[in-house]
């Protein structure tokens, strides 16, 4: 596979990935064995969740910034692995918290098993994913996992501060996605430097790559929450605004909005719910809110491919560059 140095052209996912597909098989081998309980009900969730699709992108990018960085060992499965149970562990508890009936095309886990054992499940997989660290037999791959999963919790709680506050900032929206998203992409890039055992510049390098890359994926998965078929996003469309979140489209509706339009997105963040769908998606319209969340996402990912400048040239490089692309392209 031949990917360009950077590319306005359509990325497909797919094909990125498929430059690290033996080791993600490796991955998926591992996940399929640490997914194992004498406990069934604990097999099952974990297994409808983490099997239910999804295109396993913080995996892939801890393979591929492994690989970039000359790593030739194998721990770097198991560090994908335990970054895919993280991840998943905190989708079975944001449905819970969010009450969400879709994830991925489907029902949500806590729709099909119920909200309790959603929440324990993802007990569990926070759970194993330490027991995996231990396994790696590395102390600082081991900080920045715990470092990560208690910024994610954190996040997670001030997000919950946000939901129906209108009053919401911009600076404050993006605490809150750095946190619970952008957070574990940059885990997963360090963590493949410090496998690679590369010098301060470089594993700070692929920190910025990692934070800006999961920035750039936020901003775009917030402004498809308003821009998308539910078939393409594999959730409800408008569901951050039937929470009440104030998510970056509707702070800049807001800013820029008329006194009465504002007043339409403030009332719809207090009370939450579908009611004025159709109003707030117009004054979104009017006020280019998509269009400015879309810029940011852009600086973020050229953000995130200038911190690429040092890495040796390689197609896994060229693949990373292609994944920050791939982030502000995608329509689910």
């Amino acid at each position: 596979m031949q990917l360009a140095e950077k590319t306005s052209d359509a990325v497909n996912f797919d094909d990125v990935a498929a430059l690290a597909n033996d080791d993600m098989e490796a991955v998926n081998r591992l996940i399929s064995r640490s997914l194992e309980s004498d406990v069934p009900l604990v097999s099952q969730v974990s297994e409808y969740i983490v099997m239910s699709g999804g295109k396993r992108l913080r995996p892939v990018i801890v393979l591929l910034a492994a690989r970039a960085l000359g790593y030739s060992g194998e721990q770097h499965i198991r560090a994908a692995a335990i970054i895919e149970f993280i991840h998943t562990a905190t989708l079975l508890h944001d449905d819970v918290v969010d009450s969400s009936e879709r994830r991925r095309g489907q029902d949500s886990a806590n729709t099909v098993f119920g909200n309790q054992a959603s929440v324990l499940v993802g007990d569990f997989l926070y759970s194993r994913s330490f027991q995996m660290m231990v396994d790696i037999g590395n102390m600082r791959v081991m900080q920045i996992l715990a470092d990560a999963t208690n910024t994610i919790a954190a996040g997670e709680v001030q997000q919950l501060m946000n939901v129906h506050d209108p009053d919401t900032s911009e600076e404050d929206y993006q605490q809150v996605i750095y946190r619970k998203t952008a957070r574990l992409f940059e885990a997963g890039a360090q963590i493949a430097a410090v496998l690679a055992e590369r010098d301060p510049a470089d594993e700070n390098a692929m920190i910025r790559y990692g934070q800006h890359l999961g920035t750039a994926f936020q901003l775009i998965d917030d402004a498809l929450d308003y821009d998308a078929s539910a078939d393409d996003l594999g959730k409800n469309v408008g569901d951050d605004l039937a929470e009440g979140k104030p998510t970056l489209p509707l702070i800049y509706a807001m800013r820029k909005g008329t006194p009465e339009q504002r007043e339409v997105i403030r009332e719809a963040v207090l009370e939450g719910g579908l009611e004025r769908m159709d109003e707030i998606l117009a004054v979104i319209k009017d006020t280019g809110a998509l269009e400015y969340t879309t810029k940011r996402a852009r600086e973020a990912a050229d953000a995130a491919i200038a911190t690429l400048a040092d890495i040796p040239d390689s197609e896994y490089r060229r693949a990373l560059i292609a994944l920050a692309e791939f982030a502000i392209q995608r329509r689910s």
